[in-house]
């Protein structure tokens, strides 16, 4: 057994709990109907001081920030097949609970990110690092998308977007977004910080 196993499981352990707890504060608050009130800044003012104390952190906790250098890539991008509420949203639409302008620009773009995890999964369990970086670009870019969506939607048609502030959907701003913001961070921090791998010499 590695001598660091301890301390990785340790870390491990650490990051389920703190999960485990924001979950389930955010079903709460969800649940107690906090959020339906709250306007489209407010929503997403939560939605990037969640991401930003997540971010710290994982900067200045030790053991998360030691987990954040351990932890394998396939675990981070395995979060991403989450994505796929992308089809929650189609449906949600045809009920008119969600205006169909919303949910399928946003709809369709999480659901091809969810779906290019799971190629990059199939096909290098998330080890080849252009594929990643190519991938992360395109799942970064596609949530910074869908906050700003959501957040012009909201301004246009508060109640348009009612779900989103009601549980289980309630969800998305309090705990998932911010968890998928902070994990396309740890990735590029984690692709800046590794070397590329030495280039194998022939033998003379």
């Amino acid at each position: 057994m590695s001598p660091n196993a301890p301390a990785e499981g340790s870390g491990s352990k650490s990051v389920a709990l703190i999960l485990g707890a924001w979950i389930c504060i955010a079903a709460g608050a969800g649940i107690a109907g906090w959020l339906e009130r709250a306007n489209a800044p407010v929503v997403a003012a939560i939605v990037w001081i969640l991401t930003a104390l997540a971010l710290l952190a994982c900067w200045k906790v030790p053991t998360l920030k030691r987990w954040t250098v351990k932890v394998e890539l396939r675990w981070l991008v395995l979060l991403h097949l989450t994505r796929f509420v992308g089809f929650y949203f189609f449906l949600l639409s045809s009920r008119g609970e969600l205006p169909f302008a919303f949910a399928a620009p946003v709809g369709w773009g999480d659901i091809i990110v969810a779906a290019l995890a799971v190629l990059l999964l199939a096909l290098s369990d998330a080890r080849n690092w252009s594929m990643l970086i190519i991938w992360n670009t395109i799942g970064l870019t596609d949530i910074l998308f869908v906050v700003m969506t959501a957040l012009r939607f909201g301004l246009e048609d508060w109640r348009s977007m009612h779900v989103l502030r009601e549980f289980p959907l309630s969800l998305l701003p309090t705990f998932l977004v911010p968890l998928i913001i902070v994990s396309h961070v740890l990735i590029f921090f984690r692709a800046a910080r590794l070397k590329s791998p030495p280039v194998s010499r022939k033998a003379g």
